[in-house]
């Protein structure tokens, strides 16, 4: 059973993913209107993970007895400057996002909620892994700096990234990871 407290908490998370998935959606319609398919790819397969990760926690309060509040979400910037604008955009989310998920555990943590911290570890390792992606592809966009060449290369390695979750809820996420 989740206290008070952490319910909240995790009706928050829920709300920040979607937000996460609104700001990749945003950033995939940039790409595509830069011309960069591949990168627009990789933005929508973002969006895929954020809905993901928000029906994730969403099951999870309600097969805890919790109590589930959707609140609007956030719009999201729209224009971005360049690749390199919006890979370091989305690496400073990402950090946002470490830190609450941190924050989350802190509370579970505090609330003595043991099942929480274990579903909370899965995101805690998944945060680690969405901020090293984007460290390499920040770096790569640095090595290659204005070259439309270079550009291209990462953009045509982008495409090749395919969605890993399940894009239909309609059955639930389950414990599918």
């Amino acid at each position: 059973m989740l206290s008070a407290k952490m319910n909240d908490a995790l009706n928050e998370q829920i709300n920040k993913e979607m937000y996460s998935a609104y700001l990749y959606m945003s950033m995939s319609n940039q790409s595509n209107e830069m011309g960069l398919k591949g990168f627009a790819n990789w933005f929508m397969a973002q969006y895929h993970e954020e809905m993901y990760h928000a029906m994730k926690i969403y099951e999870y309060i309600a097969r805890q007895g919790g109590k589930i509040t959707l609140k609007a979400i956030d719009e999201p910037p729209g224009e971005f400057a360049s690749a390199l604008d919006m890979m370091t955009k989305t690496l400073e989310h990402e950090q946002f996002v470490t830190r609450s998920i941190n924050d989350l555990m802190e509370t579970a943590i505090a609330e003595k909620d043991h099942a929480t911290q274990i579903f909370l570890q899965w995101y805690v390792t998944e945060q680690v892994e969405e901020e090293e992606n984007d460290n390499d592809i920040i770096a790569q966009l640095k090595l290659v700096k204005e070259s439309p060449h270079g550009l291209m290369m990462i953009d045509r390695d982008l495409a090749g990234r395919m969605t890993t979750v399940p894009t239909d809820f309609s059955k639930g996420v389950g414990g599918e990871e």
